[in-house]
């Protein structure tokens, strides 16, 4: 009943405000189009009538519109007015009517007129020697407007009154018919999925109890199989190694399976905060995350078990809260950093062997030697120490950098400087390869946060790959231009190219295309696998484009500086 009077209500109020509106819209339009008619008739009179004097125009004109009239000269003084002494008031050529007038149009305005404190409405046309108003009370509109109004009230309280008596037996038949489907709806809200309702009538209500009964069929028989699911379930998560948790959107446990059980040493209390039970701050914001934002969340965790490090994925879950999975990573990170130290010791402990061997060899080549073949075994013996020498230092390197280990110096640097210290650098190596080296789109007011020397070594590698295996080009560019997450440099050589199935695994550590031809220019095949960490670790991306025979492209991006992103 409340919502039948409520819409009942709104009709009517809409209607009548509506009609109002319209009409007052009307009649508004109407009046402003007659006062302009009147003032174009008062501007001709003025104009062409030389028998009355201005005043006497003015008054006549003023009282045959049932409006004030004023005449006024070019420089905006008052010649005439119908109402007041011309010589008292204030000029009127900032008055907006009269603005538009003097400049050739017809001027509208509406405002309060000064001395009465009442609206009124403006219009003024140019004549020849100045401008002519008429000026209509607002007042006169509402007085036309009053017995609308009253015929709109009278016939919305009729209409209200009517609609009010019918809704009022609408709603009591309606009722009893509800009362039933709400008896039965709280027998099933009460767990009694064995109630029933039938209904004979074939009308919506009729229809909505028909489908509730049915559906109470339906839940029936799906709450058997979903505890049958529940079940399966708990057996599944209770025999995973890995330790599963869930919590509502409160952060209360709602259930936890056994591997959790163990890692906590007793089990997590149901509906009780996961923060009394887990402490760690890593586990708890990715939680807290993936339930508030529903996203899947990531962390790493190493407080929640002495000694032993958890990967957490946390996930939201569709009636709010979240679920995580805690798997624990203390063998591979252990295996891990085992390689990282192995890489890491072997390339220190080859340095000083390898150093050795190179001395001592270019000892020997500058001793005069009779035999040719010993200084070709010696120059042999020279350039396979500098080759592992090259590889000893890139595995020493890359486990730095990958490790984390190397701290880079993080500065604002421009684009410009990067590419020319490239340029220098490498100006002459390029000579010898007959290979030109050239910078285009240097950007040379963008900025970005790196580390120069590191960013110099993504540069030394791309490039020297370029005058390998691409120097039949003739051509090496450099350049650098805007993106969407930064400065996006580029390495572009005009070689051979790359097959389109070597380019997603170019970046993987000691990958060859050409496996040959890569050992006997010396390469160590790191090269491209640093620069990948080193933009890694500048929070940049890296990638490679190429087609067979239109040379290829290298491009990093790296982020821009905060005073050029704002």
């Amino acid at each position: 009943m409340f919502v039948f009077l409520l819409v009942i209500g709104v009709t009517a109020i809409t209607l009548q405000w509506t009609v109002r509106k319209v009409w007052e819209r009307t009649l508004r339009e109407q009046i402003e189009r007659n006062l302009k008619q009147k003032t174009l008739m008062f501007a001709y009179r003025v104009e062409a009538d030389r028998q009355h004097s201005l005043a006497d125009i003015t008054a006549q004109e003023g009282q045959a519109a049932g409006a004030r009239a004023t005449v006024i000269d070019p420089t905006g003084k008052v010649l005439a007015d119908s109402e007041i002494d011309s010589g008292t008031m204030e000029n009127q050529r900032h008055r907006k009517e009269f603005a538009s007038a003097l400049a050739g149009q017809v001027g509208v305005d509406e405002r309060d007129a000064p001395a009465l404190g009442v609206p009124f409405l403006f219009v003024a046309v140019p004549v020849s020697g100045g401008a002519v108003r008429l000026a209509y009370p607002v007042a006169e509109m509402e007085i036309t407007d009053r017995p609308l109004a009253v015929a709109l009230l009278w016939g919305s309280l009729t209409a209200f009154v009517f609609a009010v008596i019918v809704a009022a037996v609408a709603a009591q038949y309606v009722g009893r018919r509800l009362l039933r489907i709400v008896d039965f709806a709280e027998r099933v809200a009460g767990g009694d999925l064995t109630a029933r309702i039938a209904s004979t009538s074939g009308d919506e209500i009729g229809q909505v109890a028909s489908a509730l009964d049915k559906t109470t069929r339906g839940v029936e028989e799906s709450y058997a199989r979903v505890q049958n699911s529940q079940r399966e379930l708990e057996t599944l998560l209770n025999s995973m190694q890995d330790a599963v948790i869930a919590v509502d959107f409160e952060g209360r446990v709602q259930w936890a399976n056994r591997g959790m059980d163990r890692l906590l040493l007793r089990a997590p209390r149901l509906n009780a905060p996961l923060i009394d039970s887990v402490r760690d701050p890593d586990f708890l914001a990715a939680i807290q995350e993936a339930a508030r934002d529903q996203i899947v969340t990531s962390a790493r965790s190493n407080t929640i078990a002495p000694g032993r490090i958890f990967d957490v994925t946390a996930a939201p879950m569709p009636g709010g809260g979240a679920v995580a999975v805690l798997r624990d990573l203390t063998e591979t990170e252990r295996m891990e950093k085992s390689r990282r130290d192995f890489i890491a010791n072997v390339s220190h402990e080859l340095r000083t062997p390898l150093t050795s061997i190179q001395g001592y060899t270019e000892t020997l080549l500058d001793s005069p030697i009779a035999d040719n073949h010993v200084r070709d075994f010696l120059e042999i013996i020279r350039k396979n120490a500098a080759r592992m020498s090259r590889l000893t230092e890139d595995l020493l390197t890359l486990a730095r950098v990958e490790s984390g280990e190397h701290r880079f110096d993080i500065e604002r640097v421009s684009t410009e400087e990067l590419l020319q210290d490239a340029l220098e650098s490498f100006r002459e190596v390029a000579r010898s390869y007959e290979v030109e080296l050239v910078i285009e789109n240097a950007v040379p007011t963008a900025n970005v946060n790196a580390d120069r020397e590191a960013i110099h070594q993504i540069f030394s590698n791309l490039i020297e790959n370029a005058l390998k295996y691409a120097a039949s080009g003739k051509k090496i560019i450099l350049g650098a231009r805007a993106a969407a997450s930064g400065v996006e440099f580029y390495v572009r050589d005009f070689g051979p190219g790359i097959s389109s199935e070597h380019l997603h695994r170019l970046f993987e550590r000691f990958y060859r295309v050409d496996k040959a031809r890569s050992r006997e220019s010396g390469g160590t095949g790191l090269g491209l696998a640093i620069a990948k960490h080193i933009v890694l670790a500048h929070e940049g991306t890296i990638r490679a484009e190429s087609e067979l025979n239109h040379g290829s492209t290298f491009l990093f991006t790296l982020p821009a500086s905060q005073a050029d992103s704002a």
